[in-house]
């Protein structure tokens, strides 16, 4: 089968037409005929070695991805042709973490075990997968739109960190990828209109337009001249220094949700006493516990009003255009690459 596949000794991809098709093993097991799997900004840090990822073997990457059943194990409550999505992550369920519901703490599972990042992914035509990471998806999600339910989980994990997030507050988004766009789409969809989105890439700026929710767009060199103060500042970039900077944007008693994934090596500088004196809340997310039920809530009422590529600025590639891909995402002419597999 196809497949794009990481080589974690030489940090290196390759397109593969003959990578192993996946069979099916244990009872649970379910196969995935991936149709739809993402880019994500964790993979881009994974392929420069800035982020831990399996070197055992090379395999394929690709923790964001939905298709159908192909195969299922003799337990298994799925059937060939269910339309599914798959969370990439899990409990070990033996841990205190876990066992608290906080999974995302696990030092032996959680993202230490991700479908995509340490086992094989879904940037391939197949993929096994136990049938605990799989869910069904209801009518009318599509397969497509599912593609973005494991980011969107994310998003709505940092949703639940960051609330209570009240409609009239002042927000201030910086990054505008796709991860500052679904943020952008979810708390409009909420109700929130006192948004500002900060943003280098004046392309990017140019994708968030298509949402049409009348954000104020601004880039970074306004937002230091502005020294305007936000009650909540959602950081999306991934970027230690933009925190660094954008720290001292906040009011009295606000919150710095620090979502963007920083590779381990990146560092920023904050006052203590600005922290004291304001009384803030630093706030960091990691993955989505238990949260991809609400994603698929999200996806439903969010409709193609928000969960359209073309408003999203996602664009779709097949895989034996990786390189293609993944030169547009640096390039920031768009907010996601994703491989359609169809």
């Amino acid at each position: 089968m196809e497949a794009v596949v990481f080589d974690g000794k030489t940090l290196s991809l390759k397109y593969e037409k003959n990578y192993p098709m996946p069979k099916v093993i244990n009872d649970d097991d379910v196969i995935v005929k991936v149709e739809y799997s993402g880019i994500c900004g964790t993979d881009l840090h994974i392929i420069q070695g800035e982020f831990p990822a399996s070197k055992e073997r090379p395999f394929p990457l690709g923790h964001e991805f939905s298709g159908v059943v192909h195969d299922a194990g003799k337990k298994s409550i799925f059937k060939k042709g269910q339309k599914v999505v798959v969370d990439p992550n899990c409990a070990c369920n033996l841990c205190d973490f876990c066992r608290n519901g906080n999974y995302q703490y696990c030092t032996t599972a959680g993202i230490n075990s991700t479908v995509g990042i340490w086992r094989d992914g879904g940037w391939a035509q197949y993929t096994r997968v136990p049938q605990i990471q799989v869910f069904a998806l209801p009518e009318p999600i599509t397969t497509e739109q599912a593609g973005l339910c494991e980011p969107y989980s994310c998003v709505s994990h940092g949703f639940d960190r960051a609330s209570p997030l009240f409609v009239g507050q002042k927000i201030l988004v910086v990054g505008a990828g796709i991860i500052g766009n679904l943020w952008v789409s979810v708390l409009h969809l909420h109700g929130h209109r006192d948004v500002t989105v900060s943003e280098m890439n004046k392309s990017r700026l140019e994708i968030v337009k298509n949402l049409e929710t009348g954000y104020r767009l601004i880039t970074p060199d306004v937002l230091a001249q502005e020294k305007q103060l936000y009650d909540v500042i959602i950081d999306c970039t991934g970027v230690g220094k933009v925190m660094e900077i954008n720290f001292n944007y906040l009011i009295q008693g606000g919150k710095y949700v620090l979502f963007g994934c920083c590779p381990p090596t990146h560092q920023a500088s904050v006052n203590p006493f600005q922290i004291y004196d304001k009384e803030l809340t630093i706030i960091g997310v990691k993955i989505n516990p238990f949260s991809f039920p609400k994603a698929i809530g999200l996806l439903k009422a969010m409709g193609s009003r928000y969960v359209d590529y073309k408003k999203l600025g996602v664009k779709t590639y097949a895989l034996a255009e990786y390189k293609k891909a993944l030169d547009d995402l640096k390039a920031g002419t768009i907010a996601k690459a994703l491989f359609k597999i169809v």
